[in-house]
């Protein structure tokens, strides 16, 4: 048994001043929250900071609150909300819905964070 909190997460990233990425890790698995402002989009405020044409991270997550778009390299596009589950494949970008900001959990094996 092991045990982490968002109320004292292993590490924190600013997403440019629009968003942070909160991240977990317990046992083997790393649970990151995702908080993303209205405004945000990967492509402006995330592509800065780790570079490259679009995000090349494999993402399994669940929705909160809040829209999320998310367009592939390919141009299909698709919007997850509250509710949803996601997976989505490296190479897209991805952007806020709305004026509700986005919170959402994502799941990954601790040695991938």
């Amino acid at each position: 048994m092991d045990k982490g909190s968002f109320f004292a997460p292993s590490k924190t990233v600013d997403l440019s001043g629009m968003g942070t990425l909160e991240v977990v890790v317990a046992g083997d698995m790393t649970v990151s929250r995702l908080t993303f402002r209205p405004g945000w989009r990967w492509s402006a405020h995330v592509k800065p900071i780790v570079g490259g044409e679009s995000c090349q991270t494999f993402h399994h997550g669940f929705v909160t609150s809040g829209r999320l778009a998310v367009r592939m390299d390919d141009g299909s596009q698709d919007e997850f909300a509250a509710g949803d589950v996601w997976v989505i494949p490296p190479g897209h970008d991805a952007w806020v819905v709305g004026d509700e900001t986005v919170v959402a959990l994502e799941f990954t094996p601790a040695a991938t964070p």
